[in-house]
Formats: structure tokens, sequence, C-alpha cells
């Protein structure tokens, strides 16, 4: 939350905001004081010189124009980013006064490094961001905060016109002077009615500060934030190729390596029946054909662990009914989707269950497993439940971390609950998109 963002609350006037406010306007003073000596002590070589040079006046030599330039330049390079480091630094701490967000700081220097670390300062980009913010708190923002105050003064101006008045002094408001109590009176009206506006400015003026600040100060957060999204981006990227490249290598084996197992056995069995039963060729090419036969099973079962058919042609129900009736468990099965869920994340979701199914059979000694994959939002969640012992934990050859790692792949995430005794339930939310 934040202070701009807490103005579109109907209880505004009842929370804690217009005071945080106030106190992030109040301890700008001492802090924009500062500020304005030493970049105002930067600045002020570069202004003498563009202010003679934009008049044209000849008072000043070229080599002093020179020296100007040169302290000048000195200055914005060793005093502001130093004095930056710290004003950023700072303001960090403060900001939490109108914004609820973190904003991480620099990273601070390792034992012994302190050149280093200050070397690097020079050259990042968010010390010189700073250096932008230090040069507007002591420039622009005071404008800003002069002008709020003055909308402050001229209401507190109203309120106090009778007593001012009463007292043997005329007041002049605007264009209109006051003589008299009465007079004021309405004026004072005016003012009651604008004071509770007061505490909108000061939200309204502490939270642009603090979102300028957020802007100029939060540099590694959003570079953070920016190789985040190249991450998941690139990762996305992968996972399609890969997608691809798993389905390309599953066609390529169907249509071309089974294909010619598939001819060479049924090639292999009619010269079995040519040849007499008793022969040692017959029995030769017999023992072929089995080993042909054994070997196209094998292709099979290869083909589905890269990237099954049914999945592709039929979708993600009917090849989880398949996994179901290849199992030595009796699995129930419960698929309610609305539409095909993304390739990559039904790809993802099947070897879930395939790979859960095959952990059933090994490990747990359960008798009935549960299997079922619904849409809830935005999300495909696929859960594989058994009643068998439980006890089922990931990084003891049960194949779980590397199916955690496939769903996170996808931007998914695992949950496994299996305690001594069971049951055991892996659930897998997959992102649908």
């Amino acid at each position: 939350m934040t202070a701009l963002r807490a103005l579109a609350k109907p209880t505004f006037l009842r929370t804690a905001w217009p005071w945080r406010s106030l106190g992030y306007l109040i301890s700008t003073a001492p802090i924009g004081f500062v500020a304005m000596l030493v970049f105002g002590t930067v600045a002020l070589p570069w202004v003498v010189a563009a202010d003679r040079l934009i008049r044209g006046e000849t008072n000043l030599s070229g080599p002093q124009l020179v020296l100007l330039v040169c302290v000048g330049t000195v200055l914005l390079g060793t005093v502001a980013p130093a004095s930056a480091v710290v004003l950023a630094a700072v303001e960090r701490f403060r900001l939490r006064l109108v914004d609820d967000r973190p904003l991480p700081g620099l990273p601070p220097p390792t034992s012994g490094q302190w050149f280093r670390w200050l070397a690097d300062r020079y050259v990042d980009g968010a010390t010189w961001r700073a250096v932008v913010y230090g040069f507007a708190l002591s420039s622009v923002v005071p404008l800003v905060y002069f002008v709020a105050g003055i909308a402050l003064l001229m209401v507190l101006a109203l309120i106090s016109s009778p007593f001012v008045v009463s007292a043997g002094e005329p007041v002049t408001l605007g264009t209109a002077a006051v003589d008299t109590p009465s007079e004021a009176l309405p004026y004072a009206l005016l003012g009651l009615v604008l004071l509770p506006a007061v505490p909108y400015l000061f939200a309204v003026v502490a939270g642009a500060h603090g979102a300028l600040a957020r802007v100029l100060l939060g540099g590694a957060d959003e570079q953070a934030r920016r190789r985040l999204a190249e991450v998941v981006s690139s990762r996305a990227r992968l996972v399609d190729g890969f997608s691809a490249e798993r389905r390309r290598i599953e066609r390529d084996l169907h249509d071309g390596a089974q294909q010619r197992l598939v001819s060479l056995t049924l090639q292999l069995g009619v010269a079995q029946l040519d040849l007499p039963p008793d022969s040692p060729a017959a029995r030769s090419v017999g023992v072929a054909h089995d080993q042909a036969k054994q070997l196209m099973a094998e292709l099979r079962e290869l083909i589905r662990g890269v990237h099954p058919q049914v999945l592709t042609d039929s979708g993600l129900d009917a090849a989880v009914r398949e996994l179901a009736d290849r199992s030595t468990v009796p699995v129930t099965v419960a698929v309610d989707l609305p539409e095909r869920p993304p390739e990559h994340v039904e790809s993802t979701a099947y070897f879930v269950v395939a790979e859960a199914l095959a952990n059933v059979a090994k490990h747990s000694g359960a008798t009935q497993v549960q299997v079922s994959a619904v849409r809830a939002g935005r999300t495909l969640v696929v859960e594989v439940g058994d009643n068998g012992h439980g006890g089922a934990a990931p990084g003891e050859g049960s194949g779980l971390t590397g199916l955690a790692d496939r769903v996170a792949a996808v931007g998914g995430t695992t949950r496994l609950s299996s305690p001594a005794g069971g049951p055991t339930l892996l659930r897998a939310e997959l992102p649908w998109r």
C-alpha cells in the first residue's frame, strides 16, 4: 500500500496515512536542506558558467571558464556519487512512511573490499540515478513543497481571519479587504470547508515525492525484476522448444523406426513359416522373431515415455486413462476439463501422472489410486492419491525431485503429503497459459 493508493479509500481520513504523509513531509525539510548544500555546491560552478555564457558577459576569461568547468566536473564525479549513495540509503529507509513495499538497497561491502565496493558505485547506474534524485531533492522538490505550503497557509489564514480582525488588524484576503469579524466570517467558513482537504494535499505531495524516490532509487529492484522476466521468458522458450523436440522425436520413432521394425517382424514371421519347423534355421529365425517383437514392445514404451501419441491425438483424459489401464494398481480417473490445456502444460500434467503412478507401483504398496485433473481459474490442478503406507519423500530415489523440476519449468508448483502409514497425496498446480 502507498499513500497515493490510500487516497482512494473512503476511510482515508481515519487511517494513519495522513499522519504518515505529514511525517514524511516534515522529515524532508532537514534532509532537503543538507541536499541543497551538497548538490547546490556541486552545481554552482556549472550554474555560474552557464549564467555568464547565456548573458554574454565577458568578465570571465577563457582560463577562468575552463577552471569552472573543471571544478564542476571534479565535484560531479567525486562528491555527487558519494553523497548520493548516503542520501539514497536514508531515503530508502524514510520511504517506508509513504510506501509499504520494500525497496532493496545496495549490496553491503564484503570484509576488506571497501575500496572495490566504492569503485563499483561510480560505475553503477543506480548511483547516478541517485545523483539525479539528489539534484531533484535540492531544486524541484522544494518548489513543490513551497506551493503546498502556500496552499496550507491560505487555509489557515482563512480560518484565523476573524481572530486577526478582532485584534484590530485588517486582513486582505485575495482582492477583498476585511475590517470586521462579521466580514471575515464567510472566509473562515470557507477555510473550515477546505480544512478536510489538507490531509489529502499532504498525501498527494508526499505520495508523489515517494513515487519519484522509488523510480530513481529503485534501480536494483527494477533491474532484478527485468532479469527475472528475462529468465521466465527464456525458460518458457526452452520448455516450448523441448516439447516440440520431444514431439518430433516421437514422430520420427513412430513413423520411421517403429514401422521398419513392424515390417521386419512380419518378414521374420513369414520366413519362419516357410522353413521346416524343426530345422536349425527355423529355430534361429524364431528367436530373431521373438526378439524383434520384444524390441517393438520396448520401442512402444520408449515412444510413450518421449511423448505418447494418444496425448497428441486425444488429449489428457484419454492419455491418463491409458496410463490407468496399464497400471498394476487399480486406478480411478476423474478428468474434468472444459478444453485442452496448452501443449506444454498438458504434456507436463501427463508426465506428473505417469511418474506418480510408477512410484505408487514401485514403493507404496497401495491397493487403490485416485487421479484427478480439473481447472481452477487459470490453474490446472492435478492430484494423484493412494492408500499406501506413505513415507514418500523427495531425494530418496522416488523421482519426485525431477518431477518437481519438470513442473517448476512451466511455472507450476508441487505439494506432497505422505505421512507414515499413509495415505499419500501428490498435488501439482500448473498455470493455464
